[in-house]
């Protein structure tokens, strides 16, 4: 196996990478909260995890990789110091009743907008549905690997009295669980945040009219009762709903099977509270002195140069850009994918209509160079071939995907003259890039546009050039360029 190093959030340096277990991997990667589509900032962290498993598993590693979905309802800091608000079930329900009147949701969706179960679970479609189509192979292993944060209530409860039990946790006058941070003396270590210097209610979801009932400001909520709660279960402490922070610990520790686990990784705005309240709760819950061996962060994503916001105009979800409300044409899944994973992790990425229409370029030169080696053998290529080596060398210094695609694209300009050892390569790469498969080119569509391509021509030998300038329209519609040659018209798909 390669020499591998990664930057450890926690230790705030590079670091080489030794699993707990020979050769195996195990991975956590906070996923989405369904009360919404997902936009494309989420993906980018997404798609930084999605790229790091298929990059240790081509290193050797077997990879047992579990990521969540936060489906109960919890409120924001914002919404309890309105004085308690909605929880974000009640928000995402009425969301999806002023869309289906609005006709922007199909009327066939048989959807109670008051059932946060159903809510949840139409967002996780629709999830799920983006995730394949952007190639993360974690949501083929949906549901076994992906849980649902209300399918565990029983484990946050058990981590919760846990907690209350050895002195970590305490009940509070108003009935709530808080989680004492001064009884975990290295709180603070991954974020650098200090208690002295946690200002009120920043480290968990409370507002500051409850910092009475609290022996320290920082101390987080573990449990809330509150019967008015959309979602809410039976406790030891009252009806009512879980911390967020307790969904991450307790479904990584009952999933992967451990209690220390190799690595963690989430959007660099998980790092505070959450993450760093994680490794509290956990650390003091199994004893250990560690949760995860190494933390690993994505930064953020920018539209154009700015941050995006929907106040901006500039706030796109996954299928917006790919039915082309951001460039005027459709996408396809791999350019988006390609586009959202070029970047080194640790680098902001700006997201531009011009990074759009280069990453459809390099698509379309891999997809030529792959077309062009035709169909046969594929050579059984190892770690050792010059080019496989120098690509996965990159990937292993801090997952430098630039680095990388660097590599990939100077091999498609000086290949091995064998075509099923260049095959073998290729096939290398795109195990990590995973952009020669995926997409909407599917052979239903091709026909079916080959059809219209065929009928412009038989139009055009009729001297009917109006059915044939209507054909030629709609091929172009559907996203495809026309071109006309001796030996007939050419319909090439537009990738961006």
């Amino acid at each position: 196996m390669p020499e591998i190093r990664f930057y450890n959030s926690l230790t705030k340096q590079l670091e080489p990478f030794i699993p707990v277990s020979p050769g195996q991997v195990s991975m956590y990667n906070c996923g989405p909260t369904v009360y919404d589509y997902a936009h494309i900032g989420n993906f980018k962290t997404f798609l930084f995890a999605d790229v790091l498993r298929r990059f240790l598993e081509l290193a050797g590693y077997e990879v047992d990789q579990v990521m969540n979905l936060t489906d109960v309802g919890h409120m924001t800091e914002d919404d309890l110091a309105d004085g308690g608000g909605e929880d974000k079930m009640q928000v995402a329900g009425r969301r999806l009743e002023e869309a289906k009147k609005s006709g922007k949701l199909p009327a066939d969706v048989d959807l109670d907008p008051n059932d946060p179960y159903a809510i949840a679970q139409f967002y996780i479609d629709a999830f799920i549905e983006d995730a394949k189509l952007l190639g993360l192979k974690v949501a083929d292993e949906y549901p076994a690997k992906m849980p649902r944060a209300t399918e565990h209530v029983a484990g946050m409860q058990a981590m919760t009295q846990t907690l209350i039990e050895s002195g970590h946790a305490y009940v509070a006058d108003d009935g709530v669980v808080y989680f004492s941070v001064e009884s975990f003396p290295q709180y603070g270590r991954l974020s650098g945040n200090t208690l002295d210097k946690i200002r009120g209610g920043a480290g968990g979801r409370v507002d500051d009219s409850h910092q009475a009932m609290k022996r320290h400001p920082a101390d987080f909520l573990l449990w809330k009762p509150d019967e008015a709660h959309l979602m809410k279960w039976d406790s030891p402490w009252g009806t009512g709903y879980p911390g967020w922070h307790l969904e991450c610990s307790v479904m990584a520790r009952q999933l992967l099977g451990r209690d220390v686990i190799d690595i963690h990784t989430g959007g660099e705005d998980n790092i505070f509270p959450h993450h760093e309240c994680e490794i509290a709760q956990s650390c003091c819950a199994t004893g250990q002195t560690s949760f995860a061996k190494v933390w690993m962060h994505s930064r953020h994503l920018m539209v154009e140069s700015q941050k995006m916001s929907k106040s901006k105009g500039n706030f796109f979800t996954v299928r917006q850009i790919l039915d082309g409300r951001f460039t005027k044409n459709k996408v396809d899944p791999a350019v988006l994918r390609l586009e959202l994973i070029k970047g080194q992790y640790r680098s902001n990425l700006n997201f531009t209509a011009k990074g759009l229409e280069d990453s459809a370029s390099a698509v379309r030169k891999l997809r030529a160079f792959a077309q062009s080696l035709g169909q046969g053998e594929v050579a059984d290529v190892t770690l050792d071939h010059p080019a496989v080596k120098r690509f996965v060398d990159a990937l292993a210094e801090d997952l430098n995907t630039a680095g990388a695609l660097g590599e990939v694209f100077g091999y498609l300009s000086e290949p091995d003259s064998d075509p099923a050892v260049a095959r073998g390569v290729l096939e290398k790469f795109d195990s990590v890039l995973g952009v020669l498969d995926s997409g909407e080119s599917s052979e239903a569509g091709d026909i079916e546009i080959d059809a219209k391509a065929a009928a412009l021509d038989a139009a055009r030998a009729a001297k009917d050039f109006a059915a044939a300038d209507a054909l030629r329209n709609e091929i172009i519609d559907a996203g495809y360029d026309v071109k006309t040659t001796k030996d007939g018209t050419i319909a090439t798909k537009r990738l961006a």
